[in-house]
C-alpha cells in the first residue's frame, strides 16, 4: 500500500478528510463511474498511438531503385518514410573494388549509353561526371592455341543482315510487357539460339553473338527466350547495336568514381532513414494494412511497401497471406542462375593501347568471355576487367589471378604476367542477397508468368530494375523502376488523405 492510501485511510477514519484525501476519493469515484467507458476509451489512445508509429511507406532493398525511390519521396514533401537494407552497404548490384587513390573498377553494372536517360541525369543531379568507355584499337581473339588480332570497331562484330531482321521483328515486342506481342506465343516458344540456327551464321560471327548473349542476356543462346531478347532489342529503340556494342551502345559511358558512387551519394543524403543489415524475414497485412515487416531488428509498420528487390529475392520472403497464385508462382521460377564473376587486373599503364589494342579479349570456349580496358580517364594506371566462366575459372583467387593473367599474356605480351594488384567478385558468394546479376528467361516463362510482374499486390508496390518498362536489366532500368514506384506510393498517400 502507497503513503497517499495509507494517508487517506487514517484521515476517514478520524472524521477527518484532507485535500489530499478528497482528491483520492474523487479520483476513485471517477474510475468508478467511467469504468463501463474505459475500454473504449483506452483502445481509442492506443489506436492513435499505433497510428502514429506507422510509416507512410517502407522501402525494402537499397540499391537504385530503392534509393531513387526514397529520394524522390522525399523531395515531393513526404519524410514519412524509411530503407531497410540486407546488406551492411548501399548500392545493390552495382559495387567498386577501391584501387586506391581515388580510383575504382567496377565489380557489377558499371556502364550507361545513348537512350539512358534517366541514370545519366541522376548523375547529373548528384555531381557525379562521366567519361567515355575505351574501344579503339584492335580486339583480340584466342582459340584453341592460336591468337587473332581484328577490328571490332566499337562492337560485337555481329552480321548486319541478321541484326536487321532481329530489329524488324524487335518492332512489334513492347519492351515493357512483351507478352502483348500479337507474336508472342511463337517468339517465347523457341529460344535465341534456334532463330540463330536458321540463319547460317559464319563461325567468326558466333563469337559475338554468344558473348553479346552472355554478357548481356546471361546464359548461352540455346536458354535465352527470343521473345525476352526482342524486347531487351526493343528498349534500344529496335537497334541491336545500341544495345551491344560499346561505340553508341548501351556501354559507351562510364561513371566517375565508379557505378556504386550514385548510391553512396543518395545514401549519404537521405542519412538514418536507411537502415543497414535489417533483412526482411516476413511480412503480413499486405492487404490492407498497416503492413507489418519483420526484421531481426524488429518489427516495422507501414501503409505502403516498396519492394525494390529483384522477383527472386522476393521469394526469400515469408507472406501472410500467401500472395496470390500468378504473383506467387512467378516469384518462385523467376530465373536466377546467372551470379556472375567479375575480374580486374591493374597494372602499371595500359600497355596493351601502344601496341595498338583496345584491352578487348574474347576467348570461345576458354575461361574468358570478354576481357576490357577499364583503366582510370586519367590513365594513371592499367585495368583489364574480365567477365568469366565461373566453371573454368579456378576458385582460389590467387590461382585465378595467374590463369587469367597467362591468358593475358598470350594476348597482350609478357608484360601482362605482372599485375600491382587483383581483385575480383563472385557474386554466388559474396552473400544470400544477389542470387542473379541478370534475369537470362528461358522459352515459355514470359508468357506464362509475364502479367504478374507488375500489377500492385494489396499495400505491396513492385520496383526494381526487372520491372522497367523500358532498359529493364541496366542501371537506368533500375532508376526508372524507382521512379515509378514512388510516384505510385504518393499516388496512393493522396488518394487515403483525400
Amino acid at each position: 500500500m502507497d503513503d497517499d492510501v495509507k494517508i487517506q485511510d487514517a484521515d476517514m477514519a478520524h472524521g477527518r478528510v484532507s485535500r489530499r484525501g478528497f482528491l483520492g476519493m474523487a479520483a476513485s469515484v471517477t474510475v468508478a463511474a467511467t469504468a463501463a467507458v474505459l475500454p473504449e476509451a483506452v483502445s481509442a489512445a492506443v489506436a492513435a498511438s499505433d497510428e502514429r508509429d506507422v510509416l507512410d511507406v517502407a522501402i525494402i532493398g537499397a540499391g537504385l531503385a530503392g534509393l531513387t525511390a526514397a529520394r524522390d519521396l522525399r523531395r515531393a514533401g513526404c519524410d514519412s518514410f524509411v530503407v531497410l537494407e540486407a546488406r551492411g552497404r548501399v548500392g545493390g548490384r552495382t559495387l567498386n573494388h577501391d584501387l586506391g587513390k581515388g580510383y575504382f573498377s567496377e565489380a557489377g553494372g558499371q556502364w550507361i549509353g545513348p537512350g539512358q536517360t534517366a541514370v545519366a541525369d541522376l548523375a547529373r543531379e548528384l555531381g557525379v561526371g562521366t567519361f567515355p568507355t575505351y574501344w579503339q584499337g584492335k580486339s583480340t581473339l584466342l582459340a584453341k592455341g592460336a591468337r587473332a588480332a581484328v577490328d571490332t570497331e566499337g562492337g560485337f562484330g555481329t552480321d548486319p543482315k541478321i541484326a536487321h531482321e532481329l530489329e524488324k521483328l524487335a518492332k512489334s515486342v513492347p519492351c515493357g510487357a512483351p507478352w502483348k506481342s500479337p507474336r508472342a506465343a511463337e517468339f517465347d516458344g523457341m529460344s535465341v539460339g534456334e532463330w540463330l540456327a536458321k540463319r547460317n551464321i559464319e563461325p567468326a560471327d558466333q563469337v559475338g553473338w554468344s558473348a553479346g548473349l552472355a554478357i548481356t542476356g546471361g546464359a548461352s543462346p540455346a536458354r535465352l527466350s527470343l521473345l525476352h531478347w526482342l524486347s531487351m532489342v526493343n528498349s534500344a529503340e529496335c537497334n541491336y547495336d545500341r544495345l551491344e556494342a560499346v561505340k553508341d551502345g548501351a556501354q559507351q559511358t562510364r561513371i566517375s568514381g565508379g557505378s556504386q558512387i550514385l548510391s553512396i551519394k543518395m545514401a549519404e543524403a537521405l542519412g538514418d532513414k536507411i537502415r543497414l543489415k535489417s533483412p526482411v524475414q516476413r511480412i503480413e497485412q499486405w492487404q490492407n494494412g498497416p503492413v507489418a515487416i519483420h526484421t531481426p531488428q524488429g518489427v516495422i509498420r507501414a501503409r505502403h511497401v516498396i519492394m525494390a528487390l529483384s522477383p527472386a529475392l522476393c521469394q526469400q520472403i515469408a507472406y501472410d497471406p500467401p500472395l496470390p497464385e500468378q504473383r506467387r508462382e512467378m516469384q518462385r521460377r523467376w530465373p536466377a542462375f546467372a551470379p556472375g564473376r567479375k575480374t580486374a587486373h591493374v597494372y602499371k599503364k595500359p600497355f596493351w593501347r601502344e601496341k595498338g589494342l583496345n584491352g578487348w579479349i574474347f576467348q570461345p570456349g576458354g575461361a574468358v568471355l570478354w576481357a576490357y580496358d577499364n583503366s582510370p580517364e586519367d590513365l594513371s594506371f592499367g585495368v583489364i576487367n574480365a567477365f568469366v566462366q565461373i566453371s573454368m575459372l579456378p576458385t582460389d583467387p590467387k590461382a585465378a589471378e595467374a590463369e587469367l593473367s597467362r591468358i593475358y599474356a598470350q594476348a597482350f605480351g609478357e608484360e601482362a604476367l605482372h599485375p600491382l594488384a587483383y581483385h575480383e567478385h563472385d557474386w554466388r558468394k559474396a552473400d544470400p542477397w544477389t542470387l542473379s546479376c541478370v534475369s537470362p528467361m528461358p522459352p515459355g516463362f514470359l508468357t506464362k508468368y509475364g502479367t504478374a510482374l507488375h500489377p500492385a499486390v494489396g499495400r505491396l508496390i513492385w520496383s526494381g530494375t526487372e520491372t522497367a518498362d523500358i532498359w529493364a536489366g541496366y542501371m537506368d532500368g533500375a532508376v526508372r523502376s524507382g521512379h515509378k514506384a514512388a510516384l505510385q506510393a504518393l499516388q496512393a498517400i493522396a488518394a487515403r488523405r483525400a
